[in-house]
C-alpha cells in the first residue's frame, strides 16, 4: 500500500524539502509564480532560486497557459506526467484547451540499466533472469515512467514479455503524492474556484489509481478476470498470465504477435475484414459494460491487436473500470430519455448519475437538457456521435456544478474511443446500431415483473429496517441533547457583507464617542486650570485636543476612502 500522509507544515518538519523546492522552482519557471504567492509557499524556496526562476519566466511568456502546464508536468517527473495524463481524460474537471494539450504528454523515459532489472528480478523471484528464463532480452521493448518491458522465453519454450518496475519509483510517487496533497489543500483554502473541483479529491482518486498501476499483481488479476468473462468467446483473445513469475514488481505474460488496430494497411494486406473487426470490437466493449460491468478503460488503438481470423486481443490491463447495476440502468434511462426527447426524465436520470455538493436548480438543468436535445431534434440517430455527446454532457454538468463519478466517465470515454477506432476502420460504422439491442435489453430487464417484485421487496425491507432503527436513533439523539453535546451549525448566506458593514458602523460610532469624550474632557481640564501650564493653558488639555483632532482627521479620511475602519 502507498503511504500517503497529509503534510502539515513542511517548513517545520523539513520533510521532502528539497523535492518541494524543486517543484515550486519549476512552477515559477513556467510562469506560475502568482500561484506560489497566493498559496503562500514561497518561503520554502531559497531566495536565489526565486530570483533565477522568475527571470526564466520571460522565456515562456509566449506560450499559452495550457502549454506551460504541460511542460511543467513533463519536467516535474513521472508522477506529475501520470496525473496530467489522467486529467487529459477528464474534461469534466479541466477546460477543453487543457485536455487537448495534456493529451500530448508522453510517458516515454530512458530505460534503466539491465543491472537494475537483474537485481529486481532476483529480489522478487529469488533467482536471476538467466536461472528463470531460457532467454531474456537485455534491451527493453519499451520503457515508461513506471516500468519497462523485456522480451523473454520460459524454460518450457513459452514466449513471454516481462514487465519490470522502475527501481525506487514507489518512494518517488509517495513523496510526490504527499506534496500534491499539501498543494491541493492550499488551493482549496486560498482559491475559491477550486472549492468546486476539489483538488484534494482529485489527488486522492489519482493516488488510488496509480497504486493499482504500481502493483502488478492487480493487473494480473484484471487480466484473469477479463479472460474469465470471455472464456467461451472465439472472437476475443486474452494473453495468459504466468503467476509463478509474477509479483508486485514483476509481471510475466504471454507475448502477442498481432497487428495494431491503427495499422490499417497491414490489416488489409493480411486479408482481414475491417468491417467485421469493427463490429466485433463494438460488441465486445458493449458486452463488457452491459453484461459484465467490468471493462477495459483504455481501448486506444495501441492497446488493441488484431489476430488471424479477425480475432481481437486487448493489451495493457492497468486501467480498468467497473459499473454497478444501478448506474448502468440510470445511464440507459438517460440515453433513452434523450432519444425520446423527454427533458424531465433526462434530468432525473442525470441527477441520479452525478455527484454534487449543493442541490442544483432542476428547472434550469431541464431547460439546458431540452436545448441539448433540440440540437439533435432533426438529426438521424445514425449521425449521433458518442464523443460529441460526451463533450456536450460534460459542458452541461460543469455549468451546473455537477461531478461525474470516475468509473462512469471511464465508461463513456471507452465507448467514445471504440467508436473512433471503429470509424477509422469502417467509415460507415454506427455505434448506435450496436448499442440499441443492449440498451433495449437493460430497459426490458429493468421493468420485468420479476425484477419489479424484487425491487419492491428490497424497498420494503429497507423501510422495515429504517422503522426499526428510528427509535434507537431518537433515543441516542435525546441522550446527546440531555448531555448538552448537540451542536447546531447555522449558516446565513449573504449575512457576511451585512456583518462587515455593521462592524464598520459600530467602529465609527465608538471612534466618534471617544473623540467627543476627549474634546469634552480636554475642555473641562482647560476650564479647571489643571497644571502644568503652557502659555497659561493646561498642557494636559492641549494634548487631549491634539489627540482628538488627529483621531477626527483619521476618521474623516477613512470615511472618504469608503470605510477602512
Amino acid at each position: 500500500m502507498l503511504s500517503i500522509r497529509k503534510i502539515g507544515v513542511i517548513g517545520r518538519t523539513y520533510r521532502h524539502l528539497n523535492r518541494y523546492r524543486q517543484i515550486l522552482t519549476i512552477l515559477i519557471k513556467y510562469g506560475f509564480g502568482d500561484l506560489v504567492d497566493i498559496l503562500k509557499v514561497e518561503q520554502y524556496l531559497e531566495v536565489g532560486l526565486q530570483i533565477l526562476s522568475r527571470k526564466r519566466r520571460q522565456q515562456v511568456d509566449r506560450l499559452t497557459r495550457a502549454e506551460r502546464v504541460r511542460m511543467a508536468l513533463e519536467e516535474l517527473g513521472p508522477t506529475f506526467v501520470k496525473l496530467g495524463q489522467i486529467l487529459s481524460t477528464r474534461p469534466d474537471l479541466i477546460p477543453f484547451e487543457f485536455v487537448d494539450e495534456l493529451s500530448k504528454l508522453q510517458d516515454e523515459v530512458p530505460p534503466f540499466p539491465y543491472a537494475d532489472v537483474e537485481q529486481i528480478i532476483r529480489s522478487e523471484l529469488g533467482a536471476g533472469p538467466e536461472d528463470i528464463f531460457d532467454y531474456f532480452e537485455k534491451t527493453p521493448l519499451a520503457a515508461a515512467s513506471i516500468g519497462q518491458v523485456h522480451r523473454a522465453r520460459l524454460k518450457d519454450a513459452e514466449e513471454v514479455v516481462v514487465k519490470v518496475q522502475r527501481p525506487g519509483i514507489r518512494k518517488i510517487i509517495e513523496v510526490d503524492l504527499e506534496i500534491m496533497l499539501h498543494l491541493a489543500t492550499l488551493m482549496e483554502r486560498h482559491l475559491e474556484e477550486f472549492q468546486i473541483t476539489r483538488p484534494t479529491r482529485i489527488v486522492k482518486e489519482f493516488a488510488r489509481s496509480i497504486e493499482k498501476e504500481i502493483d502488478y499483481t492487480i493487473e494480473a488479476s484484471h487480466i484473469e478476470r477479463f479472460a474469465g468473462q470471455f472464456m467461451d468467446e472465439e472472437t476475443v483473445y486474452v494473453p495468459k498470465v504466468f503467476r509463478d513469475t509474477t509479483t508486485e514488481r514483476v509481471l510475466t505474460m504471454e507475448y502477442i504477435d498481432g497487428i495494431k488496430a491503427s495499422e490499417i494497411e497491414r490489416i488489409e494486406a493480411e486479408g482481414l475484414d475491417r468491417k467485421l473487426i469493427t463490429a466485433r470490437g463494438a460488441d465486445l466493449i458493449l458486452k463488457q459494460i452491459f453484461d459484465y460491468g467490468f471493462f477495459h478503460a483504455d481501448p486506444h488503438p495501441g492497446n488493441i491487436f488484431v489476430l488471424p481470423g479477425n480475432v481481437i486481443c486487448y493489451l495493457d490491463f492497468g486501467i480498468m473500470g467497473s459499473i454497478d447495476r444501478q448506474s448502468k440502468e440510470n445511464f440507459v434511462n438517460l440515453v433513452h430519455s434523450v432519444v425520446i426527447r423527454d427533458e424531465f426524465e433526462a434530468t432525473h436520470a442525470l441527477l441520479k448519475l452525478m455527484e454534487y455538493d449543493e442541490e442544483p436548480d432542476t428547472r434550469l438543468l431541464s431547460r439546458d437538457l431540452a436545448d441539448l436535445m433540440g440540437e439533435h431534434l432533426y438529426q438521424p440517430l445514425k449521425q449521433l456521435r458518442m464523443e460529441k455527446l460526451l463533450h456536450q454532457i460534460l459542458d452541461l454538468i460543469s455549468t451546473h456544478r455537477l461531478r461525474m463519478p470516475p468509473d462512469l466517465f471511464l465508461m463513456m470515454k471507452a465507448l467514445a474511443t471504440v467508436e473512433g477506432v471503429g470509424l477509422s476502420l469502417d467509415p460507415d460504422f454506427q455505434m448506435v446500431d450496436h448499442a440499441t439491442p443492449f440498451i433495449r435489453r437493460v430497459r426490458m430487464e429493468q421493468f420485468h415483473p420479476k425484477r419489479v417484485a424484487q425491487d419492491i421487496k428490497k424497498s420494503g425491507s429497507e423501510l422495515v429496517r429504517l422503522m426499526q432503527e428510528i427509535p434507537g436513533e431518537l433515543r441516542g439523539l435525546l441522550k446527546q441533547i440531555k448531555r448538552g453535546k448537540v451542536k447546531i451549525e447555522f449558516e446565513h448566506r449573504g449575512l457576511e457583507p451585512m456583518l462587515i458593514t455593521h462592524d464598520k458602523i459600530s467602529n465609527r460610532i465608538a471612534f466618534s464617542i471617544i473623540i467627543g469624550a476627549l474634546i469634552i474632557g480636554s475642555a473641562l481640564i482647560v476650564l479647571s486650570k489643571t497644571p502644568p501650564f503652557m502659555f497659561g493653558i493646561s498642557i494636559i488639555g492641549i494634548v487631549g485636543f491634539v489627540v482628538a483632532g488627529l483621531m477626527g482627521m483619521w476618521l474623516l479620511i477613512a470615511i472618504l476612502r469608503r470605510g477602512k475602519l
